[in-house]
């Protein structure tokens, strides 16, 4: 349960989903006519079954807040047991709206209706086996689609040996410090501030990344992360994401004044 699972956080995405959702329900309730949909009139079921479709949709998009809740919660990385947890409230959430869309739009509260286990068993389980291929194959895709753009994004940062280097998202990265003939890079996963070594020089990444910003003969760093100016004794120096100060040096000053100027205008 503890194993990654394809994310894909775009309300955007979950959206589509829900249309997606919506249109098939319609359909299928339409041609296949289960149960006792093929008593309706052509007219009801260009009512009902539509409604059918918006309810799933709604029910659908009911669980999105408690989904994005629950990825903020932990750090936007997301479980198998995150993905079960939010199929079951959506399960949980169409037993009873379905069941409520049957009981006050259907039959109007009508005393021969079907009791709740017979319409759990007989109705309400058999569409979910329908539907939830739907929104598990719809949300695996959109996570999918998501971890292939992100892994496209990635900059790899080389080190002199076949088997060093770093793979990252240009903003994870905040900065490198260049010690002897090896270069440390500080980067962030999740919440957590992590440092790589990887045997390589400054210059060497200075020239291979022209979106950083050298700001001292030992440093670089990631503007994205930068936080505010600091001077002390006359010296400068640059505080950066998760409270890592960074010097100037007065050879670099001015041009990274206007770098991290231009960015912030």
């Amino acid at each position: 349960m503890s194993k990654t699972y394809p994310f894909d956080p775009s309300i955007k995405h979950h959206l589509l989903i829900a249309l997606g959702l919506c249109v098939w329900i319609f359909v299928f309730l339409y041609f296949t006519e289960p149960l006792d949909v093929n008593e309706f009139e052509n007219t009801e079921k260009l009512i009902y079954l539509p409604l059918y479709g918006l309810i799933g949709a709604l029910l659908y998009v009911m669980v999105l807040p408690f989904q994005m809740w629950l990825l903020k919660k932990s750090n936007a990385k997301w479980k198998l047991s995150k993905e079960l947890l939010v199929l079951g409230l959506f399960i949980v959430f169409a037993i009873f709206g379905l069941r409520l869309f049957y009981l006050h739009f259907i039959v109007e509260w009508h005393p021969n209706a079907y009791t709740f286990w017979y319409h759990l068993k007989s109705i309400i389980f058999p569409a979910m086996l329908t539907i939830l291929p739907i929104v598990i194959i719809g949300r695996f895709a959109f996570g999918k689609y998501k971890e292939k753009k992100l892994e496209e994004q990635k900059i790899e940062i080389q080190g002199e040996g076949n088997y060093e280097s770093l793979r990252l998202q240009l903003n994870e990265l905040i900065c490198i410090q260049s010690s002897d003939n090896y270069i440390e890079v500080f980067y962030f996963n999740g919440a957590n501030l992590k440092k790589t070594l990887i045997r390589n020089k400054l210059s060497v990444i200075d020239e291979s990344f022209p979106e950083l910003l050298r700001t001292h003969r030992s440093f670089i760093i990631n503007p994205f992360h930068f936080q505010s100016w600091k001077t002390e004794k006359g010296k400068h120096f640059l505080l950066l994401a998760y409270d890592i100060e960074v010097p100037i040096s007065k050879t670099y000053l001015d041009n990274v004044k206007a770098q991290l100027n231009s960015a912030t205008d």
